[in-house]
């Protein structure tokens, strides 16, 4: 029986390519077509590199004839925010600074997709610099939302969402500074992780604050999620802020249970302006979790006021830095949205900047103490409202711009700071079927238990199987 290619998973599709039941010319060509139709309407490529994705193809399939050994992602077409480094390959970030740009070395999760038989097939869209929540970007045009291409897909990682929920490509790179990951996961109905700081090396990654940058990807299911972790996770010698620690076998460890893990609902902040049908999402997910054994537990959280000061502090301050020169010399070539964050943090003085990195282990400890001596996972929204219009978000619209950007980050940027692991994953939809999403947040280094529990509540849903018509 031959199967549609755009209705697999990305394991469904290794393992039809495993057993060649598909090729890998056959899937690739399906995620090209795919590609090439739905990028007019959302716009979610930079760059669709659709003959080197079949030349790779062809290969991995000549590759699997001859019996060789492959990889967990052998033959699999992939995309990328266009922020990963290639050896001598565009990669604009998004920007018209680095329009032509071809770096010299290439990225350490690049090269471990490459080792594990993945197909790169393009570069995504993306916010300039990854400096912008919505998804805006007028050098490249704005992405647009599968469901709705008049909604915003959330940002930075804007492509990576757009792209994956709209079937494309089977999973994505993206990194997350302070949602980036997780705000266009759960606006186009897709899983993306956030891992715990160190987990995964940046290495070859273009930096936007790097005390608080991370890389994760996003894909259709929990499953994938958990591979593509496995294989880009781990110690990475030219990264020294990656940890040593063993990485799990994630994808294996999803078979366990979570009767009695305690899954915390906070009754502060995570729910403050939540739309009624976030909170009846959230809801039947947290139902669904009582149905598979987890216990409940209403807590109270630390204030994350002092977390988003702190870490706005820490932002500003290394984003300024990596981009002083550009900003002295080619100020014009910003958009005025990105210029006017960046050079905010030529204001801090380096006491303060200093200051906001020692408080973030008392911070931790603090947040440790009061949360994850009580429960073993966090349960929130990832958004308190459905995703809004790129009119309403648009850098260049009305005062309320600000307010709304606000909202959309609000439960996202703690866990940055505090360095902390957290999944988005979909929850359903809204009356107007837009998106909705939680996110499972958890103590450094549980990206297993995260990963378990979400992929049981897939196991118990179909949300993650919907698919916009386009």
């Amino acid at each position: 029986m031959r199967h549609d290619p755009l209705s697999l998973s990305l394991t469904e599709a290794a393992d039809a390519i495993r057993r060649k039941r598909l090729s890998s010319v056959e899937i690739t060509q399906a995620c090209i077509d795919r590609a090439l139709e739905v990028q007019p309407k959302i716009n979610c490529f930079i760059r669709i590199e659709a003959e080197r994705a079949l030349a790779a193809a062809e290969k991995a399939d000549r590759s699997l004839r001859r019996s060789r050994k492959i990889g967990p992602l052998h033959g699999v077409p992939l995309a990328h925010k266009d922020m990963y480094y290639r050896a001598g390959e565009l990669s604009t970030c998004g920007s018209r600074i680095l329009r032509e740009y071809r770096p010299a070395v290439t990225g350490t999760a690049v090269e471990r997709l490459v080792a594990a038989g993945a197909i790169w097939l393009g570069g995504l869209n993306m916010s300039e610099f990854a400096a912008n929540p919505t998804g805006h970007n007028e050098h490249f045009g704005d992405c647009r939302n599968p469901w709705n291409p008049a909604h915003i897909t959330g940002g930075s990682s804007s492509g990576s969402g757009s792209a994956v929920a709209a079937r494309a490509c089977y999973g994505s790179l993206g990194s997350d500074t302070g949602g980036s990951v997780r705000l266009p996961a759960a606006a186009c109905g897709v899983v993306g992780l956030k891992p715990t700081y160190g987990l995964i090396s940046r290495y070859g990654i273009m930096p936007r604050s790097w005390s608080q940058d991370t890389v994760g990807p996003l894909t259709r299911t929990v499953r994938d999620c958990a591979r593509l972790t496995r294989v880009i996770a781990g110690a990475d010698p030219k990264d020294p802020t990656c940890s040593a620690g063993r990485v799990p076998d994630y994808e294996r460890e999803l078979a366990g249970r979570i009767r009695d893990v305690r899954i915390g609902v906070p009754v502060n902040h995570y729910y403050d302006g939540a739309t009624e049908d976030v909170r009846a999402r959230m809801r039947e997910s947290v139902a669904v979790f009582k149905s598979l054994g987890a216990r409940i537990v209403r807590l109270a959280v630390p204030d994350p006021q002092e977390i988003f000061s702190l870490s706005t502090v820490v932002s500003q301050s290394e984003a300024a830095t990596i981009h002083g020169p550009w900003l002295r010399a080619r100020s014009g070539d910003y958009s005025l949205y990105v210029r006017s964050r960046m050079e905010a943090g030529f204001h801090i003085p380096a006491a303060t900047y200093l200051q906001a990195l020692n408080l973030r282990s008392r911070v931790l400890a603090d947040f440790m103490e009061k949360v994850y001596t009580k429960v073993d996972l966090v349960h929130t929204p990832v958004m308190v409202m459905p995703p809004p219009t790129i009119a309403e978000t648009a850098p260049k619209g009305s005062g309320e711009v600000a307010g709304i950007v606000g909202r959309i980050t609000r439960n996202t940027r703690p866990t940055n700071y505090l360095g902390l692991p957290a999944l988005s994953v979909p929850a359903g939809f809204s009356e107007d079927g837009l998106p909705i999403a939680f996110q499972l947040m958890g103590p450094p280094f549980s990206e297993a238990l995260i990963f378990r529990s979400a992929h049981l509540y897939q196991q118990e849903t179909d949300w993650h199987a919907a698919m916009p018509s386009l």
